[in-house]
């Protein structure tokens, strides 16, 4: 019984990717063709998200600035979940709800992308890190799930929007990842060619 249960977590999210990548190989290459430009003009790439998104945030901005699959110059990518005195003034002096809009507009400017993060695009500390990125004419990339949520409401056409097909956190958490990789390999596709250093 037990071994069942584990196998039927497999085949769950072995299924949705599969779903997935029908749904969200069109804005995924979008995402990468947006975080490109910004990186070839020089601009930066800043990430925010709570829980395991934030995991998924310093994650991919690793990737970046150390490497992927191949050697590589550092690329700019920036958590915002990590440095924990700003986190937690901005928490205490204003409300948590301001702790990635702060920082984004302390440290985003045009051209910059915003990568936010949150399962059911209702965060509002990710929300409020999107609506300052739009004010400063950043360009948005949201991971959401569910629906998607309020962040339907914020995003411009000039954004991106990668919304996992499902309810379950677990499993959007799992397509995010996925997608993350996508992301990386395909800025370094788009950067440095096509094949990977074996």
């Amino acid at each position: 019984m037990k071994n069942q249960r584990i196998l039927s977590h497999f085949q769950e999210s072995a299924e949705l990717k599969m779903i997935s990548a029908e749904l969200l190989a069109e804005p995924i290459e979008q995402a990468v063709e947006l975080m490109f430009t910004a990186l070839s003009n020089g601009n930066k790439i800043l990430a925010c998200g709570n829980g395991g998104s934030a995991a998924d945030c310093q994650h991919f901005a690793a990737e970046l600035v150390g490497r992927f699959e191949r050697e590589r110059l550092p690329l700019p990518a920036m958590a915002l979940t990590v440095d924990s005195s700003i986190l937690t003034a901005v928490a205490n002096d204003y409300s948590f709800q301001e702790v990635f809009a702060k920082q984004v507009q302390a440290f985003g400017q045009a051209g910059d992308v915003l990568l936010a993060i949150t399962t059911s695009g209702n965060s509002v500390s990710v929300l409020n890190a999107v609506n300052s990125a739009l004010e400063r004419d950043m360009r948005v990339i949201a991971l959401t799930g569910k629906g998607g949520g309020e962040m339907n409401e914020l995003l411009t056409e000039a954004d991106v929007h990668i919304c996992v097909p499902h309810d379950r956190t677990a499993r959007i958490q799992e397509v995010h990842l996925l997608t993350i990789h996508c992301l990386c390999d395909g800025i370094d596709a788009a950067l440095f060619g096509g094949d990977t250093d074996e």
